[in-house]
């Protein structure tokens, strides 16, 4: 198919999918006029790249998971391998947020709870001791550890 009819019915704009073929991750064939023809695999490719990306996996990550062009088979394993790090790493990013958080709202806490006639910078600093008073208890390793 040609680069409109594919771009049609990926629903991607034809300068994404030249993007894609000069990354390397899609590939189409020249015709004598210099069209280029897509194979019909290729629609399922860009619905792979598209989903990746908006899972967080990088073009070059893609890259490692698609099939291989020659053998047209799907790394199996390896799919399941990345797949199964993006979750941790999206785990792991979501520790990280909810402990970014909870420092904000402690420090919102902080100067919503100013005493009363204890001036602003006074209590940045109150608030900010407070702070690194949690942050040194968390590091702290329990005694089961």
């Amino acid at each position: 198919m040609k680069i409109g009819e594919l771009a049609r019915r990926s629903g991607l704009a034809t300068s994404r999918i030249r993007f894609y073929e000069a990354s390397g991750l899609i590939a189409a064939q020249r015709q004598a006029n210099g069209y280029r023809v897509y194979p019909e695999q290729t629609l399922q490719t860009l619905g792979v790249i598209t989903c990746a990306q908006q899972a967080g996996f990088s073009l070059e990550e893609i890259r490692r998971l698609l099939p291989d062009p020659v053998e047209q088979g799907w790394p199996h394993d390896e799919l399941l391998a990345a797949l199964r790090r993006k979750i941790e790493e999206i785990e792991a990013m979501q520790a990280r947020l909810a402990h970014n958080r909870s420092q904000l709202l402690a420090i919102i806490a902080g100067i919503e709870s100013k005493p009363e006639g204890v001036p602003c910078s006074d209590n940045a600093n109150r608030v900010l001791a407070d702070l690194r008073e949690r942050s040194q208890a968390s590091a702290v390793p329990s005694k089961d550890g």
